[in-house]
């Protein structure tokens, strides 16, 4: 034997914090099902506070979307070494409360634990921040993080995909943060170029 292990199955983290825009959290679920990617889910109680007041989904239906669902309070779970490999992790909605707590490295829970690990361990942080407008404290932590080697990524819309609903939009937003792990989700609409363009 040449001491060579099988490649190990692909996962990803998947944190959900009560920022509005639950809606995020629950399609990148999807899609990593979609995608055949193993998804670890840890979620905060103020997203169960939001995803009762912007879905009309329980508690049990998002964690049904998840292949591991962690406790909030479990800092002896898998996703709190960096031995357990992943993908990296994606925050989808990310508050600034989290935000803070990651750029710190002062993690009170096994959410903002997990991203401090994936930064550790030099794999992909993706936050998807939902706040506006920034102040200049936001703006220094946003830049703390991404000189850390976190992508700050808010959910835009991208008109030039011509959306036709919000679920287009969500789904092109959580997308193309996925393709900042390497995945390639059906949904997402790509740009090939300006249409009726001059050559």
């Amino acid at each position: 034997m040449n001491g060579t292990a099988p490649s190990a199955k692909q996962r990803l983290v998947v944190g959900i914090s009560g920022a509005s825009g639950v809606t995020y959290g629950v399609r990148t679920l999807d899609a990593l099902r979609d995608l055949g990617v193993e998804s670890h889910l840890v979620v905060t109680r103020a997203a169960l506070l939001t995803l009762s007041q912007e879905t009309d989904l329980s508690a049990d239906d998002l964690m049904g979307r998840a292949d591991v669902v962690h406790r909030l309070n479990d800092v002896g779970a898998s996703i709190a070494s960096g031995s357990f490999r992943t993908l990296g992790m994606i925050v989808a909605p990310c508050s600034v409360r989290s935000m803070s707590e990651i750029a710190t490295g002062v993690t009170s829970t096994l959410l903002t634990r997990a991203a401090d690990v994936v930064l550790k361990e030099r794999r992909p942080l993706v936050l998807m921040v939902r706040e506006t407008p920034f102040h200049l404290g936001h703006l220094r932590t946003m830049t703390a993080l991404a000189e850390m080697g976190a992508v700050i990524a808010p959910p835009l819309p991208a008109f030039y995909a011509r959306p036709a609903s919000i679920e287009e939009m969500v789904d092109q937003s959580v997308g193309r943060a996925l393709d900042l792990f390497g995945l390639d989700w059906t949904p997402v609409k790509r740009w090939e170029g300006l249409r009726g363009a001059a050559e």
